[in-house]
């Protein structure tokens, strides 16, 4: 079963990063329809800063929630890095209990909330708001995967990883 994982997880990453591709593509696309009806045609239109919107939307929680590797996140560098493997285990402790705990009392409010936006929908592509806010949904699903399994490690012994400067880049 874990060499499956293993296997699945690098080929599921890269269809993440096609389907953050393809916003980003949908995105561009509409943005620059609306340039060319705005400036060349004078006739703005409503759905593309819409569809901008929902794609964005979409791009960075699906991101965040798919992509980003939890050594990506954002978190206070000087500090973390500057500590030992108990220190920043303990960090990890007590960042990722917390960020469970936050997202397990606000996820009933959460699915209540979508649930109920539908009854709304967006003015131009008529995009019902449940839909388009299940997303942070699936978000909050994967963020709490993401920390119960970052928690488990830490209480494992395992501390996250320490600052490599040979391997220090500016991410690209």
């Amino acid at each position: 079963m874990v060499s499956f994982i293993e296997k699945a997880g690098p080929w599921l990453r890269r269809r993440a990063e096609n389907a953050i591709a393809g916003l980003f593509a949908v995105m561009f696309a509409a943005f620059l329809i609306q340039i060319v009806f705005r400036y060349v045609f004078n006739f703005p239109i409503g759905w593309t800063s819409e569809l901008t919107i929902v794609c964005w939307l979409w791009l960075v929680l699906f991101g965040a929630a798919f992509v980003v590797r939890e050594s990506e996140e954002i978190r206070f560098d000087l500090i973390y890095y500057a500590v030992g493997d108990r220190a920043r285990r303990i960090m990890a402790l007590v960042a990722g209990l917390s960020l469970i705990g936050l997202y397990v009392i606000s996820l009933p409010a959460v699915l209540d909330y979508v649930t109920f936006m539908k009854v709304q929908s967006t003015a131009y592509l008529k995009i019902r708001f449940d839909i388009l806010y299940s997303i942070y949904i699936v978000f909050v699903l994967a963020v709490l995967a993401r920390y119960v399994w970052l928690v488990r490690e830490a209480i494992r012994g395992k501390a996250p990883a320490g600052f490599d400067p040979e391997k220090a880049s500016s991410g690209i």
